[in-house]
This record gives C-alpha cells, structure tokens and sequence, in this order.
C-alpha cells in the first residue's frame, strides 16, 4: 500500500469515526431533552394524560369553542411528542383527584368546573369574576392584592400554571384564561417555552400571568409575560378593605 493510498483510507476512517461520533453526540443530546421533557410534563414513556375539556359559555348547547379545540391540539402535539397517551373528559363528567396523571385543564372556571375546583384547592391567593353584571366586571382576575380586567380584542389576561402538591406524582396544568383565544395563547406559550420553564423551575410550581395583545388583529400570537404571581397565588387572599365611615358618623 503506497502512501497515497493509505492517506486516503485514514481520511476515510477518520470521517467515519467524527460522523459516528457526532451521530451518538446528537442521540444522546435527543435523548437527554426528552427526559427533561417527560419531567417537565410527568409524562415518561407510554404515560397517560388526561385532557380536560371546557364547555363554550355562549352556546345554548353543550360545545366547544374552536379556539379552545386548537388548544387541545397544541396540547396533544406535546403530549405525542413525549411518547404519551390522552385521554380527552369534558368539564362535567371528571370524577377523580389530582396526581394520579398528567392533567390538562383548559378554561376558566365560568366555562370549566374542573378549573374552578383547582382553583379553590390550589391557588386560594386567585379570585376570577364569573358573574354576568356588571359586564366590565366580567372575567376580571384577583390575584392577591392586585386586580386584571380585561379588554376585549385589545389586551386579554390568562394564568398559566403548574402545580403540584406534596405526596403528588404528577402536575396539573392550568390554561385560565378570559377568553377562548387566551386559553390558546397559554398551550402555545407553553408549546414554545417549555424547555425554558423546565430549566428555570424544574419539576416544582409556577404560576405565570400572560396577556394577549390586540387579539383581534394578532389572535393568539401576540403575548408578553406580565409577572410571575406564583407566591400571591398559593398564598391567601388579602382581606378587601373597609369602607370609609361617611364624614360626620359617630
């Protein structure tokens, strides 16, 4: 073998061995994100996740708002992509607890029973207007001390949270928003920044409030995280203060 030859058989292996190399670099960097993914969502190999559906306010019928269909689909897209299973339950026919599986609750509590539950057990620090009048009231979120009202098409509020509790294996993760197209905004948010999330707070809580800006021109797509309000969340909630005694009263 003359020296021509052999230079070209030690490139050869040589560009073999990097490709190998840099093949089994990128299976184990593959591999190492889906864990921290699986974590993320408690969703190891073959899991199952439960999706838990609201019903549309406005409907006279039992429906589903189609942003909050496109919801479901960001959702499964995630779940699928962690080896996962869904299991899709409307808002009324949930009879179980927390923890047992990965649970997806899209909708406030005026369009879903499940969140208003959480909610209440939860995130006691988070009160959401539900009744109809007056109609400026509507949907405004209370988190601790401070207050969120929304205005329509231009700039929406929506809580996305995870939470866990202790003696809890898996998290629950709460879409909450003011309307159908926030609640979209939230599984996309989550979509894009998991990875980001999980790095920042593990496998523990979070409690983030989002806004969504002039939806009615940028739908979905246009949000800006405002605060994370996870310590007035799962803390109690401020005690309204009184009202001032009318000047002259005893």
């Amino acid at each position: 073998m003359n020296d021509d030859v052999r230079n070209i058989v030690l490139g050869l292996v040589a560009t073999a061995v990097s490709a190998s190399l840099g093949w089994l670099a990128r299976i184990f960097l593959w591999h190492r994100r889906l864990r921290r993914e699986q974590a993320f969502f408690g969703l190891p190999q073959h899991a199952e996740a439960l999706l838990v559906v609201n019903r549309d306010p406005a409907a006279t019928e039992p429906a589903v708002h189609r942003y909050d269909v496109f919801a479901l689909l960001e959702l499964s897209a995630l779940i699928k992509e962690c080896g996962a299973h869904a299991e899709v339950a409307t808002q009324d026919t949930v009879r179980q607890g927390f923890g047992e599986r990965t649970e997806f609750c899209v909708g406030g509590p005026a369009s879903n029973r499940r969140t208003a539950a959480h909610l209440s057990a939860m995130l006691p620090g988070v009160r959401i207007t539900t009744d109809p009048e007056p109609v400026a009231e509507r949907g405004t979120f209370r988190i601790g001390a401070q207050r969120y009202r929304m205005e329509r098409g231009a700039s929406e509020y929506v809580l996305l949270a995870r939470v866990t509790t202790e003696g809890q294996a898996r998290p629950v993760f709460l879409f909450c928003g003011q309307s159908a197209i926030t609640n979209q905004a939230a599984t996309r948010y989550l979509a894009r920044h998991h990875a980001r999330l999980a790095r920042r707070y593990g496998d523990g809580t979070f409690v983030l409030l989002l806004r969504v800006l002039n939806s009615g021109a940028y739908g979905p797509d246009v949000v800006e995280l405002v605060a994370d309000v996870t310590r007035a969340a799962r803390g109690p909630l401020p005690e309204p203060e009184p009202e001032p005694e009318p000047a002259g009263s005893a």
